[in-house]
């Protein structure tokens, strides 16, 4: 046999395709060449191999006790081997974004160890040695204020360990409703950073995901205790079936049934109103042994007033159509539109833009609140499936960069996604750097969104945020929002206290307050409690003052939590003050000192408990990541990267609301043929043909073997340069693009794919593609096309 020939013999014998998943893949970053890896989720592969156990959490448990103003809650998880190696587990869950983390203890058997609070490198080492010692330890460290990391080290064949950690946190009433969330799973972060330089406490985006037909890994059990101090009017829960009982008129017990336990996919909410819409104001004092004194007050807001005129506003839309919104939550984003768009004054004026991998815009410049274009811009939002990256970074730029329509007009950018990024820090830095520019309102967008980025993004650009659970609650949402922003409440708010020594208040400046919600103000003071708190601004009929006694104070029942309330207060402020990357020396002094003098699980400190038994006295330890099922509706494409022509299945969806007491959930009315039906303010208007495209885009069939009724080529030309036109898709650098266009019997687009590829043109293709996807010329029942598209 010839050389050449055995070579070649050899070489296709020793080839294997790659693996579809491994238990640690890494995802190509779309676009880049072959050996640049970003951190990316990944979907669990589930292994026949019954040495190791890959599924070692078991169960996760929340017991919470609501008593006034403030809830504690203790989340038990519980780890078991049933494998043959000695594992350690490694555990990504979420938790609320105002969570003061004070306590953390492991179980072992009949032993308990208490964890203790360390500096984040001095922690980590601990639990190493331990580790690597055969000494089972446990270590919580915090990636993000609502994003938690559990290492369990040491879980031998047939233990069982129980981890357990304590928080409290401050419950604010809106329009007289309490609400309590309890988030149960961190949906898949879409993130472009290298694999090969990412700092550690970026490690935690790369974990594993269940597909939707898995089922759930561990069960969910949660129970809730309501102490009001006055009779409770209302208790419901809109994300699950709960069961509740009052044992007294204040008080209310309540549990998941049996059926519920496997519900950890969605945040659980719940809502509750006092007797009367009553709210809970005053002051709350708390000394502790050593003489540090701490106050939360609550004021009462003034009433609203309808203005006597409405300024004309500027509205830039920003609406995040990446793959994780695919299907259900882009629904939802659809609903709240209709409500948005309906409600704008002919005076308004608006721009819409659409982002995934890349941005693009509605019109280059803001359009009058006509008919005409606001049809038009719902149309363009109606045709969006959810395809393809998250990158918000560059859409924010582009919204602040779009010209203004008018100087003397205020802008406000809304903002709708899931928040399903990593790019937290460096976004609110954007906001809070344009806030000249124009405020910003944040409205998350499924039924677990990142609070963290929708909180932050609000507060950095002095707006508020809105989590929109389903269909059932856009028009809600959106109706609350144009109230709010046409009044505020109240503004220029200032704070005083005469005879009363206070100080470390927080927040050190009370913004505008848009919502009816009570101002919220913590702090320290020194000497007796005496003197005035006093609350100043104006309203919609003149100045507004409020006057609190403080010697009419009362002291709250477990008041040390006061101190743990403030400081997460003072930790928040000082992280909005550390702008993007890594915080200054003195800012990260500062947080590390708080968590370390409060106990208080930090971004710089973390809790480590470490079993002084040596369990392990040989052998190695197989370390295994848990893996997390997806955030119930969001789509397949939420991992890796969310692209187009990935694998997708189809979602099915729970009931949005179940209401325990009172009325029924709400949910969206539709016709007889399956449509959305409007509601008041609710925009159905006939959407009108775009404008005609501008001059510059050619295109040629190449090939025409659809079936049915054949297209005519000039038909099919025309649709293609008008869906190419309006989408904006444009490539000065490429004079044409070749795109192979799919049709089903329906006639409906299900593939768009490039012919002969253009090498680094991933922006444009997505652009193509998702312009393309939404054209259905008449009379097609199937094949294909070849079109070249062009550009002069």
């Amino acid at each position: 046999m010839p050389p050449l020939l055995l070579v070649l013999l050899l070489v296709l014998l020793s080839w294997q395709p790659a693996p579809a998943a491994t238990e640690n893949p890494r995802a190509l970053r779309p676009g880049a060449g072959q050996d640049t890896r970003t951190l990316s989720p990944y979907f669990f592969v589930r292994s026949d191999d019954p040495s190791t156990d890959r599924l070692p959490l078991k169960a996760t448990a929340a017991s919470v006790d609501i008593v006034g103003v403030i809830a504690r809650v203790k989340v038990t998880q519980v780890y078991r081997n049933e494998g043959r190696n000695a594992l350690e587990a490694i555990y990504i869950f979420p938790a609320s974004t105002r969570a003061a983390v004070h306590g953390m203890k492991m179980t072992i058997g009949e032993r308990v160890i208490t964890a203790r609070i360390e500096e984040r490198q001095e922690a980590r080492r601990q639990y190493q040695q331990a580790l690597q010692g055969g000494q089972s330890a446990s270590l919580l460290e915090q990636q993000r204020p609502n994003v938690f990391q559990m290492n369990v080290a040491n879980i031998l064949p047939g233990d069982e360990i129980k981890v357990e950690l304590v928080y409290s946190e401050l419950l604010v009433p809106e329009r007289g409703v309490y609400e309590f969330v309890y988030p149960t799973v961190v949906g898949p972060r879409y993130s472009t950073t290298d694999a090969a330089s990412a700092p550690a406490s970026e490690q935690w985006v790369q974990n594993p995901y269940l597909r939707a037909s898995d089922g759930p890994a561990t069960t969910f059990d949660f129970k809730a205790s309501i102490s009001a101090g006055m009779p409770l009017k209302q208790v419901t829960s809109p994300s699950h079936e709960m069961k509740v009982d009052f044992p007294a008129p204040a008080r209310a017990l309540l549990s998941l049934p049996a059926a519920q336990t496997t519900g950890a996919d969605r945040d659980l909410v719940i809502r509750y109103q006092l007797a009367d819409n009553r709210i809970e104001t005053g002051l709350m004092l708390y000394e502790t042994a050593s003489g540090e004194r701490f106050f939360l007050c609550l004021v009462e807001p003034p009433r609203r007033f309808a203005p006597a005129a409405v300024p004309q506003r500027e509205y830039v839309f920003i609406v995040d159509v990446s793959g994780s919104m695919n299907g259900f939550p882009l629904e939802t984003t659809k609903a709240l539109f209709r409500t948005l768009l309906g409600r704008l004054r002919p005076g308004d004026s608006f721009n819409v833009l659409f982002f995934s991998g890349g941005a693009w815009v509605l019109s280059p410049a803001s359009l009058p609140a006509t008919e005409a274009n606001r049809a038009w811009a719902l149309g363009e939002i109606e045709r969006q499936h959810g395809g393809g990256g998250t990158e918000l970074l560059p859409a924010l730029r582009q919204a602040f960069d779009l010209p203004r329509a008018r100087r003397d007009v205020a802008r406000t950018v809304v903002i709708a996604t899931d928040g399903y990024v990593n790019v937290e820090r460096e976004a609110f830095a954007l906001v809070r750097n344009r806030l000249d520019d124009a405020n910003v309102f944040a409205f998350g967008i499924g039924t677990s969104v990142n609070r963290h980025l929708i909180e932050g993004l609000a507060r950095a650009g002095e707006g508020l945020p809105f989590v929109v659970l389903g269909p059932g609650e856009a028009q809600r949402a959106a109706s609350r929002f144009l109230e709010y922003i046409e009044s505020p409440l109240l503004t220029g708010v200032e704070v005083r206290t005469p005879g009363f020594q206070a100080y470390d208040l927080e927040p050190g400046r009370l913004p505008d307050l848009f919502a009816q919600r009570p101002l919220v103000l913590a702090g320290k003071y020194r000497g007796e409690a005496t003197g005035e708190i006093v609350i100043t601004g104006f309203t919609g009929e003149g100045r507004f003052e409020r006057r609190v006694a403080v010697d009419r104070s009362r002291v709250v029942p477990g008041g040390e939590v006061l101190k743990y309330l403030w400081a997460r207060e003072r930790l928040s402020s000082l992280a909005d003050l550390a702008g993007p990357g890594d915080a200054n020396a003195e800012t990260k002094q500062e947080i590390t000192r708080l968590g370390l003098e409060y106990g208080l699980l930090t971004e710089f400190t973390s809790f480590v408990a470490v079993d002084q038994f040596v369990r392990r006295q040989d052998g190695k330890v197989t370390t295994v990541k848990q893996p997390l099922p997806l955030p119930q509706g969001v789509s397949e494409l939420a991992v890796g990267g969310g692209v187009v022509g990935g694998v997708a299945r189809k979602m099915s969806v729970a009931a949005e609301s179940v209401s325990v007491v009172g009325a029924a959930p709400m949910v969206e009315a539709r016709d007889s043929a399956g449509r959305p039906q409007s509601a008041p303010g609710q925009l159905t208007l006939p959407v009108p043909p775009p404008p005609p495209p501008p001059a510059g885009v050619s295109v040629a069939v190449l090939e025409n073997q659809a079936r049915g009724a054949k297209l005519a080529p000039e038909t099919l030309k025309e649709a293609v340069r008008r869906a190419v036109s309006t989408a904006r898709c444009t490539a000065a650098a490429f004079p044409a693009v070749r795109l192979r266009i799919t049709f089903d019997t329906k006639g409906n687009v299900t593939r768009v794919d490039e012919v002969h590829g253009q090498a680094n043109a991933p922006v444009l293709l997505e652009c193509l593609r998702r312009a393309l996807l939404s054209m259905k010329p008449a009379g097609t029942t199937g094949g294909y096309v070849v079109v070249e598209v062009g550009w002069r």
